[in-house]
């Protein structure tokens, strides 16, 4: 074994021997629009990344995700197409909620995790477990939380940001936080480029045709009518344009633009006992793809969604809530691929959460869908969670969740099936949590169920068609790990998380494709006044880009580290340097398609 390989293992087990970042954080009581996240996630684990590990991560969601928690990524290189898998789920599978709205896309079902700017977001959580009766269609495996908080009182803060790193990698990030008793106000602006040319490790190829750009913004505000009535708005715009770079086996000329717009307005009325919320949001997406850049010729398509919704809350005692939800959900879409078709979806689900004592919380839901172009079934979700001691806490959950089938399953043209069925996924987690002396430890079990799950085959005339053919099951389990200590001017931080992971279709033996067994994160940090320090790790197990096995990609180990100062100048002004991939690993998470060697990072943060 080399020195390299025995430090990783030594320093992963002693992560996970010690301590690391706790995995449920209780949230703080701001003013959400994700209220539902806030009231009725006590019996699931929810993890919230600090601003920290925030501010030390990539501009991108992937990059953030990837260094802190338990979901793994098929990336196809940086900038590129980024799609998660959470407990050997699809990225289809694992819904990404935009203050309360999932926001998955309606035309392939999923969301692409390059496309999201964390550094635009104030808060990023993430859920585990099944929660389609929350959050509807795609939360099986979990969820990825963005909102974005607005406090009334009174306040001015502005923070500027500037990235610059190889391969000609530029970032900008502009945000201000102001209000008063009346008002609150929380904007976001980002700027990020690549020229993203770097040779292939091991290869005499070069990442060509990889560049890209993207500009996002980021705004939510609020106004309080009066001290029973509150009108907030939220608005986000990402617009980005990536040439899709090569592989090893064949150069690249691809091209493709896509813009998101999110606009949702909140009427918040308090009334006592009772909380109505009445929610009108407009969702846009749209996309150009250029097999050739050199070329006009292109496809396209776009979706705009229409929502509705009615939020009531019901406190019958401090610890006694009920929630009703109904929304009305419209979707007119239209595409090179597909023509103009439209559907709409209508919803309800009653929540219900009770601490019956200090020792028991439960919380029990059900969620029914319907339209014009899917039905789901009932859907329900219970669990509990016990506090036997401060020591020591157990949680247990249950839930039926579902996927719909997408624009391009129903309506891509001549081969679309509009009699298809929704996902349905049954499953169950136990989780033990234990606590001591500032540090965090979880233990989470896990069983997924899948039926009717969607495929597209090819047919006896050679056309691929989707159809509900697969029972599937995933089962395995988590462990995060936290600890955090101050001593005088001096802290230290260990976090870490290790998933095991058993994935696969009913009769075969074989893992299902891109579901590593084994996936672990670790990091350690130093601070010493303003002067912090830090070193992270991912190990990822070995994968199959094949149905039997037969197309490996081999594990790997990926370093980074990096240090940080932060000067009295105004309200601070902080420098930063990083190493990514410290060790120079030669390595790829998609086949054919390898991931930069060692590269580097500075960046400027001032507050102000």
């Amino acid at each position: 074994m080399t020195y390299k390989n025995l430090f990783t293992v030594l320093f992963l087990l002693g992560c996970a021997v010690a301590h690391a970042q706790n995995d449920t954080i209780t949230l703080k009581e701001l003013v959400i629009a994700d209220t539902q996240l806030r009231d009725f996630s006590q019996t699931q684990s929810v993890q919230q990344l600090t601003d920290s590990v925030m501010a030390r991560s990539g501009a991108s969601l992937t990059a953030l995700l990837l260094a802190n928690t338990a979901v793994y990524f098929k990336e196809n290189g940086p900038g590129m197409v980024s799609s998660p898998s959470f407990r050997g789920t699809s990225a289809q599978q694992t819904a990404v909620i935009w203050n309360g709205l999932n926001i998955n896309s309606q035309l392939n079902g999923q969301t692409d995790f390059s496309t999201v700017n964390a550094r635009d977001f104030n808060q990023v959580s993430v859920r585990a477990g099944g929660g389609s009766v929350v959050y509807g269609s795609s939360a099986i495996g979990g969820s990825i939380h963005l909102d974005n908080e607005l406090l009334f009182k009174k306040r001015f803060e502005n923070e500027f940001r500037a990235d610059y790193g190889s391969f000609e990698t530029y970032g900008l990030n502009y945000k201000v936080q102001a209000g008063t008793e009346k008002y609150s106000i929380n904007v976001s602006a980002s700027r990020n480029s690549s020229q993203n040319r770097f040779r292939y490790p091991g290869y005499t190829l070069y990442n060509d045709n990889g560049q890209y750009h993207n500009n996002s913004y980021n705004a939510a505000f609020g106004y309080k009518i009066s001290a029973k009535n509150i009108l907030r708005f939220y608005s986000t715009l990402f617009s980005g344009e990536r040439h899709f770079s090569r592989t090893l086996a064949a150069p690249s000329k691809s091209l493709y633009d896509d813009v998101n717009a999110r606009n949702l307005l909140e009427w918040t009325g308090l009334y006592g006992n009772f909380t109505s919320r009445v929610k009108a949001a407009w969702l846009h997406e749209f996309f150009r793809y250029y097999e050739d850049f050199s070329s006009p010729l292109h496809s396209f398509g776009k979706v705009n969604t229409f929502i509705g919704r009615y939020d009531a809350m019901y406190h019958f005692t401090p610890k006694m809530k009920l929630n009703a939800i109904a929304d009305v959900t419209t979707n007119q879409g239209s595409g090179s691929s597909f023509g103009k078709p439209d559907r709409t979806t209508y919803s309800g689900a009653l929540l219900w959460s009770q601490v019956v004592s200090n020792v028991v919380t439960y919380e029990a839901g059900i969620r029914k869908e319907s339209g014009s172009a899917y039905s789901s079934p009932l859907l329900f979700s219970g669990g509990g969670k016990f506090t036997i001691s401060p020591l020591y806490t157990v949680r247990v959950n249950g839930s039926r969740n579902f996927r719909a089938p997408t624009y391009n399953d129903l309506y891509w043209s001549g081969t679309g099936n509009p009699n298809l069925k929704p996902e349905i996924s049954t499953q169950a987690e136990l989780s033990n949590v234990f606590t001591k002396f500032g540090a965090s430890l979880t233990i989470t079990g896990y069983y997924i169920r899948f039926k009717d799950m969607l495929r597209w085959l090819p047919g006896t005339d050679g056309v691929w068609r989707p159809e509900n053919v697969d029972k599937a099951r995933s089962y395995g389990a988590e462990s995060v790990f936290g600890y955090n200590k101050t001593f005088g001017s001096h802290t230290v931080s260990l976090a870490a998380t290790y998933s095991y992971t058993i994935s696969k279709k009913d009769g075969n033996p074989y893992q299902l494709m891109y579901v590593p067994k084994h996936r672990a994160v670790a990091s350690a940090s130093y601070a010493y006044r303003r002067l912090s320090v830090y070193y992270r790790h991912l190990f990822t197990g070995r994968v199959y880009f094949t149905s039997d096995d037969s197309g490996p990609i081999n594990a790997y180990n990926v370093s980074g580290a990096g240090a940080e100062y932060t000067f009295k100048v105004l309200k601070g002004c902080s420098l930063g340097a990083q190493v990514n991939n410290l060790y120079n690993e030669q390595y790829m998470n998609v086949a054919s398609r390898p991931m930069p060697g060692r590269n580097y990072n500075m960046y400027m943060i001032f507050k102000f």
